[in-house]
C-alpha cells in the first residue's frame, strides 16, 4: 500500500479524482464512464418530449454583429399520481468539454424571436422563467417552453445536452478528493448529490467551415446520474 507521503499515492488519488470529475461533467467522449440510474423506477418521473436543437442568428439591440444561438423546444407533462416540483436545468457539453449553461447570458429578445418563429406550431409556448414551480397533474397542465444556449466552439463535431428536473431520483456519491483534515464546506464536500438526468447525444457533421450550416444528428438518448 502507498502512504500519503508517497508520490505514487498522490498520483493515484489525482487519477481517481479526475476520472470521477469526468463522469460528473458528462463528457461527450464515447469513452467516458457514466453512472446510471436504477433500472426500477424509484421516484416520480415526468413525461418529456422535445425537438432536436436548431440555430437562430440575430442582431441584438445595441449590438454591431449578429450572434448565433442554439435552442431546443420541449413540452413537459406530469402524468404521475401527484403534483410535483419542476425546476429544470440544462447544460450543453461539447466534445472538447466546453460547458454552456442553458439560459445563461440570453437576452429576452432571443426568446421573443424563437416564439415568433414557432408561433404557428407552438402557439402556447412560454418563457423559461414561467415554467418553474409546481407542475400539476394531467395533459391540460403540460407546459411548452425552450432552452437556449450560446454558440459553442465551431471546431467541435459533437455535443451532448443534459436536462435535469424530470425525475425525483437522487444518489449520494462520496467525494474522492474530500479532505478530512479540513471542515466540510461547499469547496470541500464529503459527498456529491447526483440527480437522474436526461442525456441526449448529437453529432455535428462536416468540417469547421461547413459545420456552421449542418443539422445535428441525434445519436443516443438515455438517463444518467449527474
Amino acid at each position: 500500500m502507498y502512504t500519503q507521503h508517497d508520490p505514487r499515492y498522490r498520483r493515484v488519488r489525482a487519477g481517481l479524482c479526475m476520472g470521477l470529475i469526468a463522469c460528473f461533467c458528462g463528457s461527450a467522449s464515447a469513452n467516458a464512464q457514466v453512472l446510471k440510474p436504477s433500472r426500477a423506477l424509484l421516484s416520480w418521473e415526468l413525461k418529456f418530449s422535445f425537438s432536436d436543437p436548431q440555430r437562430i442568428t440575430l442582431t441584438l439591440p445595441g449590438a454591431n454583429q449578429p450572434a448565433t444561438y442554439w435552442y431546443m423546444l420541449y413540452t413537459v407533462e406530469n402524468d404521475t399520481d401527484r403534483d410535483v416540483p419542476f425546476y429544470a436545468t440544462a447544460e450543453l457539453v461539447t466534445a472538447s468539454l466546453q460547458v454552456i449553461k442553458g439560459g445563461e447570458q440570453i437576452s429576452p429578445t432571443v426568446y421573443d424571436a424563437i416564439k415568433a418563429r414557432h408561433k404557428i406550431t407552438h402557439p402556447f409556448m412560454i418563457d423559461p422563467s414561467r415554467v418553474s414551480g409546481t407542475l400539476l397533474q394531467g395533459e391540460d397542465n403540460a407546459k411548452t417552453s425552450m432552452v437556449v444556449f450560446r454558440q459553442f466552439n465551431r471546431a467541435d463535431n459533437a455535443f451532448s445536452i443534459y436536462f435535469s428536473g424530470l425525475s425525483g431520483e437522487i444518489k449520494q456519491q462520496p467525494n474522492p478528493s474530500f479532505d478530512a483534515r479540513q471542515p466540510e464546506s461547499k469547496k470541500n464536500p464529503r459527498t456529491f448529490t447526483l440527480r437522474k438526468t436526461l442525456e441526449i447525444k448529437y453529432d455535428l457533421p462536416g468540417d469547421e467551415t461547413t459545420r456552421r450550416l449542418a443539422k445535428p444528428i441525434r445519436r443516443e438518448r438515455g438517463w444518467v446520474m449527474r
